[in-house]
This record gives structure tokens, sequence and C-alpha cells, in this order.
């Protein structure tokens, strides 16, 4: 077949007007503060922030970067691993469409839950309904950059990390101010939030995400903040046996959903008996304390947050929890060392990862908080 001058001048030309992507595979994260990478900053009356020293004093450059830890978190170590890359919370300013194309978005909001009402004390907060609306956003915005279809395939084709709940038992049912505390048993709350979640990875599958992770809980009831709210300093037993109940619960749910689901990939991240055998035996792991926070104010517990006024342990390396409610960046690389081994993760991506958390440094020194300003591509709502 011939082509005349004109005709391959306007075929060029018809080309360059179609808008193509050649994009890499990315991931979009959904959670609560054990994922979150900075939204919160941006939720000026939000009460669940990680913009203050010492927060991130072992990331990148120390400074705090609204992650609740010292470090990576759990999501980060993964993605790391299979070569995706770190993407960044949906309130960041510099957030734009080619930036989504080329690293996904984080919507995790500290405090937020698979229920709207839970951490509504925090003020603000994305629970996951909210994170799945400002999903449905992205979507639309990419569409109209690259088109239906490569906006199709490049949904069809990105990774999806789920990872909430703790929320909706610390920061819900446990706590007698919430209706739900006195509305359900502990069985029938579990069967009310997995009723939920199938509803909401419902959704989601609708919007692309074939390829999906939820991460199961650990055991909640030995975070420091439950440990000094008992009466014997212990691990609360029952807040481990509703971890577990929903870690049995949502992995026969992630099960159920696979099968019904055509090119459905899903997997239920559980990590709960590495975890407690952590706490039960630090030195097995290389840890030397497993009950308290490495960032404390002195003797005054429960202090909830890391504070600039707060004291450091000596070596971060060596507790397996940071604060009163997250674990350190040593404890969640084992985490996510346990569930890539679990699943056998390939890379994704053929590029290099990010570099990993730099070592700790011993002596400190406080950094400034960072100025928060609204993204510019959705005003957020408060919930």
């Amino acid at each position: 077949m011939n082509y005349s001058a004109s005709s391959l001048c306007f075929l060029a030309f018809t080309l360059f007007l179609i808008p193509l992507c050649h994009c890499k595979t990315v991931q979009f994260i959904f959670g609560d503060s054990l994922s979150d990478v900075g939204n919160n900053i941006y939720l000026s009356r939000s009460l669940a922030q990680a913009n203050l020293p010492w927060y991130g004093i072992d990331f990148g450059n120390g400074l705090p970067n609204g992650r609740f830890s010292n470090g990576r978190t759990v999501a980060d170590i993964i993605g790391d691993e299979m070569g995706l890359p770190r993407p960044p919370a949906f309130l960041d300013p510099s957030l734009t469409e080619d930036v989504i194309l080329e690293n996904g978005v984080n919507y995790a909001s500290g405090g937020g839950g698979i229920l709207n009402q839970t951490g509504g004390y925090f003020i603000q907060r994305f629970g996951l309904y909210k994170q799945i609306q400002l999903f449905q956003g992205t979507q639309e915005l990419i569409k109209a950059k690259i088109g239906k279809e490569k906006a199709k395939e490049f949904f069809e084709e990105a990774r999806y990390v789920v990872a909430l709940g703790s929320n909706d038992f610390i920061n819900n049912y446990l706590m007698p101010v919430y209706a739900d505390s006195w509305k359900y048993n502990d069985q029938t709350f579990v069967t009310y939030l997995m009723e939920t979640l199938r509803d909401q990875l419902k959704l989601l599958y609708g919007m692309g995400a074939r390829q999906l992770m939820v991460f199961g809980l650990g055991p909640m009831g030995c975070i420091p903040l439950q440990r000094v709210l008992s009466t014997s300093g212990d691990c609360q037993e029952r807040t481990n046996n509703l971890a577990l109940s929903f870690n049995k619960a949502g992995s026969k749910l992630l099960d159920g959903l696979a099968t019904r689901l055509p090119n459905a990939t899903y997997k239920f991240g559980d990590a709960y008996d590495v975890v407690a055998d952590v706490i039960s035996n630090p030195t097995k792991y290389g840890f030397n304390n497993s009950d308290s926070p490495c960032c404390s104010f002195g003797r005054i517990r429960p202090a909830l947050t890391c504070i600039p006024a707060s004291v450091l342990c000596k070596d971060r390396s060596k507790y397996v929890f940071w604060d009163e409610y997250h674990p350190s960046d040593k404890a969640n690389e084992l985490i996510a060392n346990e569930l890539i081994k679990k699943f056998g993760f390939l890379r994704v991506n053929q590029t290099g990862a990010p570099s990993p958390a730099p070592e700790s440094d011993p002596n400190p020194t406080p950094a400034p908080a960072a100025d928060p300003s609204p993204s510019p591509l959705i005003s957020p709502s408060p919930n």
C-alpha cells in the first residue's frame, strides 16, 4: 500500500493529537495512619497529625512527612520491593495528572476507618468511602488527560492496597462514646465491618481494581496504648481476639470475592502470628523492647503522640513500637518482609526502587514542621 506525502503528514498529525499512555504500573493506597504519607497534614482541623518532630526522623531528610512513624510504612517497603513508585498523598500540593500517571496516589488518612463514623473525635479524616470518592475524582482527571480506553488500561494494570480496620475497633467499637459500642456485640460488629468492606471492595472493582491486597490486623491489644490502659500492663486479650476475628472473616471475604469477580487477584495480608511472636519474643528478632514506645513523654503515659518535647529511646531499631499506636520503621520492615515472603511478590517495574530509610541518628535535632497548603486538584470535605 502506497501513501502520498500529504497522507503521511495527516497520519502523523492525527497520531500526535491522540493522547498516548506509555504508563508504568503504579499503586493506589487506601488506609489509615499506618499508611498515611501526609494527607492529614493538609486537613487543618484534624487531631490525628504526624507533622511534628520526631516523626519522619529516619526517612529521607529527617523532616516530618506525614508518616506516623520514624521511617517507612509497610506499604512503602512492599512497593519498593516490587519496583513500584511511592505514591504521594492525594492532598500533596504538587499532585498533578502527570504525577498520578507516574506514581499513583495514596489516599490513606490517620484516624480513618472502614466505617464513616470511625474516628469522629479526630474532627477531620478520610474514611474509606471518602477515599474511594476521591479516587473516583482521580479517575475522571486521568480520563480527561489520556482518554477513556487508556485510562481503563492504566487503572486495571495498577496495584491496590486497602489497609484499614484497627480504628474501627480502637477508635469506635471499644469506646463507649460511640453508638456502635452498645449497638453491636463482638461477633455482629465484625459482620457489620465485613458487609461494609465487601461493598467498598466491589466499588473499587467497578473502578478497575483487579490486583488488590487487603492488610489484616496485628495484635492491636498489645500496642503500648492498650497495655497502659489495662490494669496489669499486659496485652488486652479481647482486643486481640477481635483482630483475629477480623482477619478470619477478611480472608474468607477476599477468597469469595476473588472467586466471583472476573480477573480479580485479591490477597489478604495476614501477619498477625509473626507480629505476636515478635512482641512475645523480641530478642529473637533483634529487638529489646516490645511493650513501650520509643518516643515518649518521660513517665507520662499515655502521651498518645510524639512531640518535640518527647524523649527518644537510645536505639530506635531495637523498639517494636515508635509511639503509643504505631510500629517503628524496623518493625514495619519485618512485617513487610513477612508478607513479601508469604506471597512471593515479584518486581513489576524494572526500575530502581526508592532508597531505604537511613541509619538512625542517636542524637537528633528537632526539625520544623511542614507548612500545609491545599491540593490544587480537589478540595476535601471534612469527612
